[in-house]
This record gives structure tokens, C-alpha cells and sequence, in this order.
């Protein structure tokens, strides 16, 4: 089921068609993901379709992952030939990020290929100044936007970029096309927006990470500075009996602030292998064509990828709220089409010295750093290790020479040798990643399957049977989505999340979950883990998951306990809400 989280508002979208609509993390509308709806309607849509499965739930993720390959095979061919959109698309396919993430059901997947989507349309904007392509890459943005938020508009500024700089029209017909493409954008998601406004706060479900039931407040809060800037909520969940259990994360998540972040730890393996190559790359490409003309594609293209992966990466690089790897898809595809652009444009200039030394200081750093790479993980052999450097330091002594005569036949060959060992590590670490299920809040990529809060939770039989014969709207009541997402899965009940995600949304209110419980909507209330003690102190940045909730949502625990009964059922401190009060209580 990959990310519970997800998968149980795939789930509840597969069956509810408001669900579907807004995200919601249940199939009686409590309270949404944390997320733009945009990947959950293709994945509820599968289910209503199939059925709901981890196949129905997958397989279009992995569809997507074919669709960004073909799309950014598709662009870079129209900027520097086939040969480079072969390239381009290869290096993609074999990123060990795309390769986790494509078969995982976060909304990364649907956002990176809007994103691509949006830099194909851009490319064919380009070409011969069509605002109609351009206005379509506004689509593409908006519901990226839709997909991931901010994140997905992280692109934009290079798609203008590369329109106003070399679109083959007059500048003022250039700015008239990137205001037609900005209306589309907003049309494209703002829709949701305003339909988020003007729905009854009273008919649909909270609206998970805001502070006031408001999407925008999500989408600059929640989701935007708090996730610059460091400050915001976040976490998973837990409760007695083991289901899903993550500690609250900030500060980076554990990965050093800097331009070395997507080099260094889990983010070199998933994302790093072609990151410096694709820098020389962009600053060779951008020399090689500096006296072209202004509508010059290749150049264009440079603007374009080359200006997507600095400004991605630089925010991805020196944001200080909570990051994970795997948040390095969003800069495979530029990263794979400028090293595929930098590699043809060198090679199609090797005549020039310093254009095959250009070359050579592509395939050699990609190689380099692989072969570096492949030292510290736990994907990897000697045998493949030493073959990537021997092949990268047979190429890159002997691509100078390969423009003489009785060279010129080897030079093809050696060429293809230093880009096998340039993919020869991001390969490695691929197939390890397909050979493996994944699952959890953080997958990482590899042997390594289970991110934090991943994992099966502990079985209770017990209590699943408990939830299965209840007829009420919301089977239970628990603190926090991820415990609400794994009960839901495992019973195929509605369950109730207290806090949405991290445990400190204001839903529901006191007041609100009391009229709930007066009109029978909620069979059981089951206690947090640790909420009979006091809740501890931040320690090294980090805090139990239990103590947020404990903190936010300790005045419905402390009434459920004086009026309700409690018993155990398989570890879990569960209480009848449909149970007489006790006498005396208050």
C-alpha cells in the first residue's frame, strides 16, 4: 500500500464521490490530506474503475513515470535531436528517485509530470511563438499546482524565461502570450480554489494543515514558508497497538542545509549521480552557444532546464523546514535533460578542443562521482565500482584524440563507454529499488524499503473485527491521520482522525466532537499511546508524535476518559462511545 496515508484516500475516493472531489482522508468527509486533491482523483478514479487495490492505486503512478519520460524525451529531441532525447530520457528512467517514486502513491509523481508536461509545451511555444502552447503550459502549471502546491510552480520562472528570451516574435507579442498563459494558469487551479471557498465549511471535510479550514492558508502556511522558512507542523501518528508511529521532524529532516544537500546522505543516492554533471553541462551549453542568435533553441533549452534545476535545486538545497530525499524528483528531469543537451552539444562540436574538453568534463565528473558513490552505499560490488572508474578514465583520456584521423571510428565507442559508466551507478541503485517494495512516510531508494512510519502496523485482529461490525458514519476516533489511514486499510471502515496529520489541526473542536458522539456518528474512542503521562520535552529537535497530539487534543482524551468506559482489546485502550455515561460523571 506504499504510504497508508495515501492509500487511504485513494480508498475513500473509490467509493465516495465527495471524497474523491476534495481528498478526503475518509469515506464520511472528516478532514483531507494535506495535499491538493489532483493525484488522489487518479488514483480514486482507478478504484471506482477496478476496484480498489495497490494495483489500482499504482499502476497510473507508474504511468506517469512512461508519461515524464516520453514528454521530456519529446522536448529535448526538438532542442538538440533524437540522439539527445534518447539520452535525456534514458538518464530519467534510470534515476533512482523516479524509479522509487513512479511506483509510489505520493502526489509527487502527478505533480513531476505536469511539471515536464509544462516544460514540453513551453519548448513547442518556443519554436514558432505559439501562445496556444504556451497558454497549455499555464494549464499544465495550474494543475501541478493542484498536484503539489507551490512546489510544482517551482519550474515557472524558467518556462517565462526561456519564452521571453527566445520565442521567435516581437517582445511586446511575447508578454501579451505570458499574460494569456498566466490566465490559464489561474483559471486551471484556481477553480478549486474558489469552489474550496464557496462549499459550506459545514458539508465538507476540514481541510488537513490549515490553521483555519482555509486552502489558502494551507498553500502559503502549511505547505509554502513554513516549509522554507522551518516553521510548521509536522509528523505522522501512533496510538497503543502499534499502528503507524513517526516522531515529529524539522530542521531539515536530518540532511545538512547548503549546496552539498543533494550530494550528500540519502539525497546523493536518489538524486545526486548526474546533479554535477548536469552543472557542467548547463555552463558549457550556455558557452558553447553564447553567439547564437536570440531565438537559438539550444540555448533555450539551457534557459529553460538549465534554469528549472537552479532554481528547484537552490530551494531544495537551503530550505530549513522538513525535506526528504525523495523531494528530489521534482529536479530529475532537468538534471537528466541537461546532461543528455551538454553531452550532444560537446560531442557535436569535438572538432573544437575546448568542445571536447567540455565533453570530457561532463562524462568524466558524472563517472567520477559515481564511482565515489558507489563506495558508500550499500548498492554496489567492487566488480561494478572499479569498471565504472576504469571506463570513465579510459574515456576521458582517450575523447581528446577521437576527432583525428583513424580515431574517428573509436570515438562513437568511446563515447558510449563513458555514458554507460555515467549510468552505471544511478542503474545499480534502480533496479535494486524495483527489486524491492516500499512503503512508509520517507521510502528511501535501494534494498532499503521502509521509510520512517513505514511498514505494515502490528497486526490487532482483535480490534479490526471490533471496527468491521460497527454501522456508525466513523467507526473510531484516533489522533492523527496516519493511525486513522492504517485502521482504514486494514477494517474498511471510516475512522475519524483527530488533528489531520500532524496532530495539531483544530479538528474537531470539543464542542463539535461532543455533538458527534450525542448523535452516535462515532462508535469508539481509541487513546493515544502515552497519554497517561506527561508529555516530554523536545530532545535534539525531535519530539514523540504522542506529545503533539497529547497537547492539542487532550480536552476530548480528558472527557472521553470521565464519561465513557474503557477497555483493552489487543494492547489499544478503547472506549464505547455508544455506552451509557458513567453515573456521576460531569
Amino acid at each position: 500500500m506504499a504510504n497508508p496515508y495515501y492509500a487511504a484516500a485513494a480508498q475513500a475516493g473509490s467509493v465516495d464521490w465527495k471524497a474523491l472531489l476534495f481528498g478526503s482522508l475518509d469515506a464520511h468527509d472528516f478532514i483531507t490530506v494535506d495535499k491538493p486533491p489532483l493525484s488522489q482523483w487518479v488514483m480514486g478514479l482507478s478504484g471506482q474503475l477496478f476496484g480498489f487495490s495497490s494495483a489500482s492505486m499504482l499502476v497510473p503512478q507508474a504511468l506517469m513515470g512512461v508519461g515524464a519520460v516520453a514528454l521530456l524525451y519529446g522536448a529535448v529531441r526538438r532542442i538538440a535531436g533524437p540522439g539527445a532525447g534518447l539520452l535525456a530520457g534514458a538518464a530519467l528512467a534510470v534515476t533512482p528517485v523516479a524509479v522509487l517514486m513512479f511506483r509510489f502513491n505520493d502526489p509527487d509523481a502527478a505533480m513531476v509530470l505536469l511539471m515536464t508536461a509544462a516544460a514540453y509545451c513551453t519548448v513547442r511555444a518556443v519554436e514558432h511563438g505559439s501562445g496556444r502552447w504556451l497558454a497549455a503550459a499555464g494549464v499544465a502549471l495550474g494543475l501541478a499546482f493542484l498536484a503539489k502546491m507551490l512546489e510544482g510552480l517551482l519550474v515557472m520562472p524558467a518556462l517565462a524565461a526561456a519564452y521571453l528570451l527566445a520565442a521567435p516574435v516581437r517582445l511586446r507579442v511575447r508578454l501579451m502570450h505570458l499574460a494569456g498563459a498566466g490566465a490559464a494558469f489561474v483559471v486551471s487551479a484556481g477553480w478549486f480554489v474558489v469552489l474550496t471557498m464557496l462549499w459550506p465549511a459545514s458539508s465538507r471535510p476540514y481541510i488537513a494543515g490549515s490553521t483555519d479550514n482555509d486552502f489558502m492558508n494551507l498553500v502559503l502556511g502549511y505547505n509554502g514558508l513554513a516549509r522554507v522558512m522551518g516553521h510548521g507542523r509536522s509528523g505522522g501518528g501512533s496510538f497503543g497497538g502499534g499502528h503507524v508511529g513517526v516522531a515529529v521532524l524539522g530542521g531539515g529532516g536530518g540532511h545538512p542545509q547548503g549546496l552539498g544537500r543533494l550530494l550528500s546522505g540519502e539525497f546523493g543516492f536518489e538524486i545526486g549521480w548526474l546533479v554535477p554533471a548536469a552543472v557542467v553541462a548547463t555552463a558549457s551549453t550556455v558557452a558553447l552557444r553564447g553567439r547564437a542568435s536570440r531565438t537559438d533553441p539550444v540555448r533555450a533549452g539551457a534557459v529553460l532546464f538549465g534554469g528549472w534545476f537552479l532554481v528547484d535545486g537552490l530551494v531544495l538545497s537551503f530550505m530549513q523546514g522538513t525535506v526528504h530525499p525523495y523531494y528530489g524528483l521534482s529536479v530529475a528531469p532537468p538534471v537528466a535533460a541537461m546532461f543528455a543537451i551538454g553531452v550532444t552539444e560537446a560531442w557535436s562540436r569535438r572538432g573544437y578542443a575546448w568542445c571536447r574538453a567540455a565533453l570530457v568534463a561532463i562524462v568524466a565528473t558524472a563517472g567520477l562521482y559515481g564511482w565515489w558513490r558507489l563506495g558508500t552505499g550499500a548498492v554496489s560490488s567492487p566488480l561494478l565500482r572499479w569498471s565504472v572508474l576504469g571506463a570513465t578514465t579510459l574515456a576521458a583520456v582517450a575523447l581528446p584524440w577521437s576527432s583525428r584521423v583513424g580515431w574517428r571510428h573509436v570515438g562513437p565507442g568511446l563515447l558510449t563507454v563513458a555514458l554507460l559508466a555515467a549510468l552505471g551507478g544511478p542503474t545499480a541503485y534502480a533496479l535494486a529499488t524495483v527489486a524491492s517494495a516500499h512503503q512508509g512516510i520517507a521510502p528511501s531508494v535501494g534494498r532499503s524499503g521502509t521509510g520512517f512510519g513505514g511498514g505494515r502496523p502490528l497486526a490487532n485482529s482483535q480490534l479490526d473485527a471490533l471496527l468491521e461490525e460497527t454501522d456508525t458514519p466513523w467507526s473510531a476516533a484516533v489522533d492523527r491521520s496516519t493511525s486513522a489511514a492504517g485502521l482504514e486499510l486494514d477494517t474498511g471502515t471510516a475512522v475519524m482522525a483527530i488533528g489531520g496529520f500532524s496532530g495539531a489541526d483544530p479538528a474537531p473542536t470539543l464542542r463539535q466532537f461532543q455533538d458527534d458522539v450525542a448523535n452516535h456518528r462515532v462508535a469508539y474512542y481509541l487513546a493515544p499511546r502515552g497519554s497517561g503521562r506527561v508529555p516530554s520535552a523536545a530532545t535534539n529537535g525531535k519530539r514523540l508524535a504522542s506529545d503533539v497530539v497529547a497537547r492539542a487534543h487532550s480536552d476530548i482524551l480528558q472527557w472521553v476518559r470521565s464519561l465513557f468506559p474503557a477497555t483493552t482489546v489487543g494492547g489499544v485502550t478503547v472506549y464505547d462511545l455508544l455506552a451509557p455515561h458513567r453515573a456521576g460523571a460531569t
